[in-house]
This record gives C-alpha cells, sequence and structure tokens, in this order.
C-alpha cells in the first residue's frame, strides 16, 4: 500500500471541518470531488436502515456524485429512501430517477453505477462486497469489515484480485482529535507506550427476543441470508413510518446477540481498537495473545503484543466512555468523540475553526470520510481506511469474541493470521453459512 492510505495534511485541513452544518453552502475544496469535464460518479445504496440514511445525508451533496439507487429487503425502508432522495433532488432542482430494488444483485447487474454503500447488517457484509468487487463497482463498506476472520481474508483477496477502490467506514480515522492523538504516539511525544485502555463494552449474548409476526413488506428470510434461522422481532430491524414520519428509535439490535452481531466487541471495537491499533502501528499486523475478562484472576479482556504493550478493554472515567487512552513513559493521551485529555498542554491538538457548529452534529454524518472515498476512486489510490487496515481491525475484535466464546487465552500469529497450536480455536474462524449460500 506504501503511503498512499495516508491523508495529506493539505487534504485533512481542507476537509476536516466540513459536516452537517456547513450543508447550506459547499466550500471549494469539495469541488475536487468532481474534477472539471469527469462524469458523475453514480452511486447505489445496499442496505437502507439508519446508519445508510447517516451516509446518504452526506455522500448526496458531495459534487459530482448522483445517488440513483437503493436495496434493502424491507418494503418501506426503499420508500422512504425514494422520498428523501427525491424530495432532495426536487429542492436543488435536479431531475435524477432514483430506482430501489430488493435484491441487491439487481442494483449491482446496472451498468451505470460505478460505486456501491453497503450498510447492511454485519452478516452480509462480506458476500455483497465481494460480489460488488466482482461487477466492477467501487465499494464504501461499513465497520466491521466482516462477521468472520475468513471472510475478512477472502474479501481482501477478492479487492485487490479485481483492483477495486474498498473504503471501512471508520470515520474516526478521519476526525482531527483522533488523528492528533496518534500522531503523538507515532511521534514518540508519550516515550514509549506501555499500556492502551480502550473501552468498548460487553461481548455478544444468548438470543432472547420473543418470536413476534414479520411484517408484509419484510423479506425475512432475504434479511436473514447466509444466517441461521433466528425469529423476527421488531428490535432486529426497527420499524419506521413513512406518514407521520418516524425514523427508528433504536440501532438495530442484530449486533448484541451471538449468531447475529458481535456484540460491543465488534460494533464499538471496530472503532476504538482500530485506533489503538493505528497508533501502536499495528494495522499489518496485531496482537499475539488474547485473554478474556473472567478468566482466573483477569478483570478486562486483554490484548498482549509481541513487543510488550498491553491493551485492555478498560475505560479511562468513571462515566465509561467509549474511546481509547494510550499511556507511556513520558505521559498519556486519552481520546473519545468529542473528547481529548492529555497529560501536557503541548499533546494537545490546537482548537479546530467552526467545532462549535459540529458539536450537535451526528458523527455519522460528518462527511471528511466520505470525501476521502470519493476522491480514492476518482484517482484509483487506496482511501484512509483500505480494506487491509478494516480486516486487521475486525480479526482484533473476533479474536475478543474468540476468547470470550472458549473462555481462555488463545495465541494469534498475526503473520500467518492463524491460532498456534489451536485447533479448537481455528474452528471459530469461520461458521457454517445456511444451504444455498457460499463464500
Amino acid at each position: 500500500m506504501g503511503n498512499s492510505n495516508k491523508v495529506s495534511r493539505r487534504s485533512f485541513l481542507g476537509t476536516s471541518a466540513i459536516g452537517m452544518a456547513g450543508l447550506a453552502f459547499i466550500p471549494s475544496v469539495l469541488n475536487s470531488c468532481k474534477p472539471k469535464g469527469e462524469a458523475a460518479l453514480r452511486l447505489g445504496f445496499i442496505g437502507l436502515g439508519q446508519q445508510s440514511m447517516f451516509l446518504l445525508k452526506g455522500f448526496i451533496q458531495l459534487p459530482g456524485v448522483d445517488v440513483v439507487a437503493g436495496c434493502d429487503v424491507y418494503g418501506i425502508k426503499r420508500q422512504r429512501f425514494e422520498q428523501v432522495t427525491g424530495n432532495y433532488y426536487k429542492k436543488v432542482k435536479r431531475d435524477l430517477k432514483v430506482d430501489t430494488y430488493e435484491k441487491y444483485q439487481d442494483l449491482l447487474a446496472r451498468p451505470d453505477i460505478d460505486a456501491v454503500v453497503i450498510a447492511t447488517p454485519d452478516h452480509w457484509h462480506a458476500l455483497i462486497a465481494i460480489d460488488a468487487c466482482k461487477a466492477g463497482k467501487d465499494v464504501y463498506l461499513e465497520k466491521p469489515l466482516t462477521f468472520t476472520i475468513e471472510e475478512g481474508k477472502k474479501l481482501r483477496q477478492t479487492v485487490r484480485e479485481t483492483n477495486r477502490i474498498l473504503a471501512v467506514g471508520s470515520q474516526q480515522r478521519s476526525d482531527p482529535n483522533f488523528q492528533h492523538a496518534v500522531k503523538m504516539v507515532q511521534e514518540g511525544k508519550l516515550g514509549q507506550i506501555q499500556k492502551v485502555h480502550a473501552y468498548v463494552g460487553e461481548p455478544p449474548r444468548d438470543f432472547d427476543l420473543p418470536e413476534e409476526a414479520v411484517p408484509s413488506d419484510l423479506n425475512w428470510d432475504l434479511w436473514l441470508g447466509p444466517n441461521p434461522y433466528f425469529p423476527y422481532n421488531h428490535e432486529l430491524n426497527p420499524p419506521i413510518s413513512i406518514d407521520p414520519v418516524e425514523n427508528e428509535k433504536l440501532w438495530g439490535a442484530w449486533r448484541w446477540y451471538k449468531g447475529l452481531g458481535g456484540g460491543f466487541t465488534t460494533d464499538w471495537g471496530a472503532h476504538m481498537f482500530d485506533i489503538a491499533q493505528w497508533g501502536l502501528g499495528m494495522d499489518e499486523s496485531g496482537p499475539v495473545e488474547i485473554i478474556p475478562a473472567g478468566y482466573q484472576d483477569t478483570q478486562f479482556l486483554t490484548y498482549k503484543y509481541a513487543n510488550g504493550v498491553i491493551m485492555t478493554e478498560e475505560p479511562f472515567n468513571e462515566q465509561k466512555t467509549k474511546g481509547v487512552k494510550f499511556i507511556g513513559t513520558d505521559g498519556w493521551i486519552e481520546v473519545s468523540r468529542g473528547h481529548y485529555a492529555a497529560s501536557d498542554e503541548s499533546l494537545k491538538p490546537a482548537p479546530q475553526p467552526n467545532a462549535e457548529n459540529e458539536e450537535n452534529v451526528p458523527y455519522e454524518t460528518k462527511i471528511p470520510h466520505q470525501i476521502n472515498f470519493i476522491e480514492s476512486v476518482r484517482m484509483r489510490k487506496d482511501p484512509v481506511v483500505p480494506v487491509e487496515i478494516g480486516h486487521r481491525t475486525c480479526t482484533v475484535c473476533n479474536l475478543g469474541n474468540i476468547a470470550y466464546e472458549l473462555m481462555r487465552p488463545i495465541q494469534w500469529d498475526p503473520a500467518t493470521e492463524s491460532f498456534v497450536n489451536d485447533p479448537e480455536a481455528e474452528q471459530h474462524m469461520h461458521r457454517p453459512y445456511r444451504e444455498g449460500y457460499f463464500l
């Protein structure tokens, strides 16, 4: 990858302060998304739930980007997507047709679509992203990258074999506070790093939701996809209303249950473990031993690296803020969304212009990360978070859940991406798919 996955200082300064607060006018720097004379990039969205709607609000406003299609297994979410995109294009006086589909294969079959934004539940990530690459589409894929380690390896291979651009939705890497914290760590301003506290939350739990009647316009069998059968419950795919307008009141609860998601370990680990890996220079590697919380006298999920650094899934304050604290021989830095503290003033970032306008903007809607994807597609270069980094971070998350599942330490070889003399753990590299689905 070389340095192609690094965002330049010039590019960063041009995009870091842009968010929903600035949507009434797009700064001229965004015009770089559409070089003069080039045709617009045509996007399709696969998965039209809450996260997708946040992403849509950013992508649809970028110059040189046309949103032309959406796909979801839930009819009312397709209807909402059509309404939101239609209203936007009407407002900006553009006559642009937006079509929706129940099956993602129908969207991928369109030769006029250049790239797709995938924001489905995790269990669908790998299969859809692989098919998208094979269909010649570039991909913006929500985190965590995949549901299993083996899926991640296969997706990484496919991205490179097909020469597609794949960006992972780890938007914290485009956040000035996280960028500065990592810069301080990597420049040695904290001395030698000894510990990292990366708090994310609990692993997945056993499924215990009661079965409910499936809505008439929801294809539940298709929603399950490669998963074994789980009974429908509205918390898994939160209902919405078109008239009156009522969006999701909660995040899809599939992420908290074994077999459907990875709990907080993957949901927030894909963000906070990601920052820890980045700061430690482990984007192409990972830990060598993982010990689950509750094993003997281990209080927190613990990751040990070959260089002696220990990362614990441990809060750095009483409020249990989801974030990261780097602790070195010469100081410390703690960073989370909207928070930055350090042992010395010299370790803190300079105040960001217009930061006060960003405070009430949903984090998922801020768009520097999306700009980076569009620029990467245009220039055919790796984005800030390419598939390799997304896979390594996702592996760290999955290793934590595997250790929890076995309730004992596991040894990992990051060079070969395999467990050390542990056939039982190896069985958790992947999982059986339902009949008709294969990797």
